[in-house]
Parts: C-alpha cells; sequence; structure tokens
C-alpha cells in the first residue's frame, strides 16, 4: 500500500516537472510578446516586461497590411482542408470496415504502404503535379492534395469495425439506405473519432509550413507559418514581432481543442459504443 502511495506521489512529481517544462517557453513567449525588441535581444529572462507595450500586436494588425490576410489563408485552409478530411476519410473507412467489394483487401494494404512513405519523400513529384495543373499560387493547390489522409482512413476504419451492427441493422428496417444510415445514424455516433481526427488534421493544417513553402510564393497568399518567416530579417529579426504574432497564431489552436476536449480521449480509444 506505502509503495503504491509512493509510486503515485512520484508520478506526479514528474508529471509537475513535465508541465512546467512544458509551459515555460510559452510563457516567455506570452512575456515577450509585450516586451520591446531591445529587451528581447538584451538576454533578460525575465518573465515580467520592464516596458510594458501593446506596440507589438498594434504593428501586426495595422501597421502589417498582410498580416490579417495571412490569418485568413491559414483559416480558410484548414477549416476547409478539416471539413473535406472528415467527410472523405470516414467514408472511406466505414467502406473498408463495412462493404464488400473487389480489391478490398488490395486498396487496404496500398494505404497501409501510404503509412510507411515519408512526405519527404512525395514533395517534388506534388511539385510537378501541381505545376502541370497549374495549381500553384491557389487555395486548391493547398487543400486539394491534403483533403484526404491515409492514417485516419485507418483511424475511421478501426473504429467503424467496432461499431455495433445492429444500429445500422435497426435503421436498414426503417428503410433508410446505405447513405441515410451512414449519415443520420453512423456519423452522429461516431463523433468522438471526428473529434480527435479533427484537431489533429486542423493542427496538421494550420502548422504546416513546408506544403506552403513549396506551393505558394505571392505573399497575398502565405498562411501565418510562412507569414511569420518574413519578420526574420538577413541582419535582423523583430522576435518581438514573431512573438506576437506567434500568441496569434496559438490561439485557434487552442479553442479547437478546448472545445473538443471531451471527445478527445473517446475518440483515440477507437470503439463504437459506450
Amino acid at each position: 500500500m506505502k509503495k503504491s502511495v509512493l509510486g503515485r506521489k512520484l508520478l506526479y512529481v514528474i508529471l509537475v516537472i513535465y508541465a512546467i517544462i512544458t509551459m515555460v517557453p510559452f510563457l516567455w513567449a506570452l512575456s515577450s510578446s509585450f516586451k520591446t525588441l531591445e529587451e528581447i535581444v538584451s538576454g533578460s529572462m525575465s518573465f515580467i516586461p520592464k516596458h510594458f507595450t501593446f506596440a507589438n500586436y498594434k504593428m501586426i494588425f495595422l501597421e502589417q497590411e498582410l498580416f490579417p490576410r495571412w490569418l485568413f489563408n491559414s483559416l480558410f485552409i484548414a477549416v476547409t482542408g478539416t471539413a473535406l478530411n472528415l467527410l472523405f476519410n470516414s467514408m472511406a473507412g466505414y467502406a473498408l470496415a463495412r462493404l464488400s467489394f473487389p480489391g478490398k483487401k488490395t486498396l487496404f494494404i496500398i494505404i497501409l504502404a501510404v503509412l510507411m512513405i515519408p512526405g519527404q519523400v512525395t514533395m517534388i513529384p506534388n511539385y510537378l503535379i501541381l505545376k502541370e495543373l497549374g495549381w500553384l499560387n491557389s487555395y486548391q493547390g493547398m487543400i486539394i492534395p491534403s483533403m484526404i489522409n491515409a492514417t485516419f482512413i485507418f483511424m475511421m476504419r478501426q473504429f467503424f469495425i467496432n461499431f455495433p451492427k445492429e444500429l445500422e441493422e435497426a435503421a436498414a428496417l426503417d428503410g433508410l439506405g446505405r447513405f441515410g444510415i451512414f449519415f443520420r445514424v453512423v456519423i452522429p455516433l461516431a463523433r468522438p473519432a471526428l473529434a480527435a481526427q479533427a484537431i489533429f488534421v486542423f493542427m496538421g493544417l494550420w502548422n504546416d509550413f513546408m506544403r506552403p513553402l513549396i506551393v505558394l510564393s505571392d505573399p497575398n497568399l502565405f498562411t501565418l507559418p510562412l507569414g511569420l518567416n518574413t519578420f526574420k530579417g538577413q541582419y535582423i529579426s523583430y522576435w518581438n514581432y514573431i512573438m506576437a504574432a506567434s500568441m496569434v497564431f496559438t490561439l485557434p489552436v487552442l479553442m479547437i481543442y478546448a472545445f473538443f476536449n471531451r471527445y478527445f480521449i473517446k475518440g483515440i480509444s477507437f470503439t463504437g459504443g459506450k
């Protein structure tokens, strides 16, 4: 009994230390967003600004004309891409879990094989395809190649395999077709898995730097990660503006996680029942 209590206390200590280590960089960035550039580059590690100022936020929103545009681009690409992923990944996962069709096993093996291919390997082929389609410097060039994800197709398949068939059979007896069963019965009950998927997909699209760097060259189409890079020059980096923009950049992810948090743990358990 004493060993169990001691082990639990030790676990709490480790978790608290890990939480502090995780939070310190974020708190320093938050503090630095209200500091002047001179104070940041002075090397001081204080968490309380000596000269508290909102000038950094004022600059990025009012004086940097493209910042609101970058924010809109990131939101549009991330929200649209997440919605398309939720639809197509769920439909593909359901088809692999429930339907019987020629080549089903082969298709599933191909999806598993895609999971093993590093994204860096496909960068050049993706660029060449987008160039041939004329989709460079466009929203479709950012959204369409990322609107499905093999990882989440596999995840949704695992979820639907464990989904109670009795519910679908009852809906079929009431006269619903396959699409009716999927959209009116299965999807509403798959909210935990969809929420977990939404968090991961949104964060991936929101934080993506490499794809916009390859596809986009027009500053008006830049996403926030790419736009933040423009605050870094050859001879000087405006860390005060970077920190302020980073705080704005972090807010949507925190809001998404807070909204879907209650479904998150349920979703990653891959179960269709309660």
